[in-house]
């Protein structure tokens, strides 16, 4: 085995020689990309030795560092870079993501800090300093970084994520679902995508068979205001009957002018889809596979028109939330 990586190694430090620069670069890329790090070194190696301070080649040599587990050669390229005056977000949570691998949770604690003096708006560095909170069994602390990073970056998806889970831990059911919904629109088809699915339809299980809404008061106007709109009508939970319960929720909302008061970019999506007559295959696709898989497949063999029409749209548009429309 040691003698075919050596011939691979030899192979390619032979024609790394012959290779344009821009052609070396899509290289090391690919190798990295597809797990090769013994070749995807020697290939960054070689466009490091051309050109030292290439912020681009140092950033993916940093990462391949630490995909190799080699973090003190990733540490030390990371801090190199974090120095520089074009040290970007991505860098801080490399060098972060390095820290909290070997356990340096000081050394992390004080890199967010000094990352989000720089970059105020980052989701991405307010999330990564929320799993360093968890590390130390901060979830107090956790819950702080995760909102604020909604709060100041409300398109990065992963806070929602975390935030969604971290109340429905808690029985903070509203939150639970209004992150988690806002997450499946950012984030629609991913793995984390079905695991969410199902926390939103248990919060919803909860609050409707377990008088769960009648027994949380909360000192957020808008929670209450959510709360009391919300019309416990379901005899039983089913696709058909969550639809029926959030068309109503949606129409006395807005009805009331909530929305004038609250404009908020997830309401509006839902009224949207209602007045497109997309609502129930938007919600089919959200709680039907949950509820029973075979009849969601029976649902949508049923109504071809409306599945395709709905997934045409979902897939063919940008789900974006406004900034400053934060209420919790």
């Amino acid at each position: 085995m040691h003698k075919v990586i050596l011939i691979v190694s030899i192979f390619f430090a032979n024609i790394l020689i012959a290779q344009p620069v821009t052609d070396l670069y899509k290289t090391a890329k690919n190798l990295m990309i597809e797990g090769d790090h013994e070749n995807a070194t020697l290939v960054y190696t070689k466009l490091l030795t051309n050109e030292p301070n290439n912020i681009t080649y140092l950033k993916d040599f940093a990462y391949l560092s630490f995909l190799k587990r080699d973090f003190a050669k990733s540490i030390e390229i990371s801090k190199k870079l974090v120095n520089d005056t074009l040290a970007d977000e991505q860098t801080f949570q490399l060098l972060g993501m390095n820290y909290k691998a070997i356990a340096m949770y000081s050394e992390a604690n004080l890199l967010y800090k000094t990352a989000l003096e720089k970059y105020a708006s980052s989701g991405i560095l307010y999330s990564e300093f929320a799993d360093l909170n968890l590390i130390e069994k901060k979830e107090k602390d956790a819950i702080k970084n995760w909102e604020k990073g909604i709060e100041v970056d409300p398109n990065y998806p992963n806070n929602y994520f975390n935030a969604s889970k971290y109340y429905a831990k808690k029985n903070q059911l509203i939150w639970s679902i209004i992150y988690g919904e806002v997450f499946l629109n950012l984030e629609s088809y991913t793995i984390r995508t079905a695991e969410i699915k199902e926390l939103v339809f248990d919060a919803y299980k909860k609050l409707l068979y377990s008088n769960a809404l009648s027994n949380q008061s909360s000192n957020n106007q808008f929670e209450n205001i959510v709360k009391s709109t919300f019309v416990n009508s379901a005899e039983k939970i089913t696709a058909i009957n969550l639809t029926a319960l959030r068309t109503k929720f949606i129409l006395t909302w807005f009805h009331n002018k909530n929305n004038e008061k609250y404009p908020f970019r997830i309401f509006d999506q839902l009224r949207y889809l209602i007045r497109e007559g997309m609502f129930d295959a938007y919600n089919q696709w959200l709680f039907g596979i949950v509820i029973d898989p075979l009849q969601y497949k029976e649902w949508t063999e049923l109504h071809v028109t409306e599945t395709q029409k709905f997934k045409q749209f979902q897939e063919g548009r940008v789900f974006k939330l406004i900034p400053g429309q934060y209420y919790r």
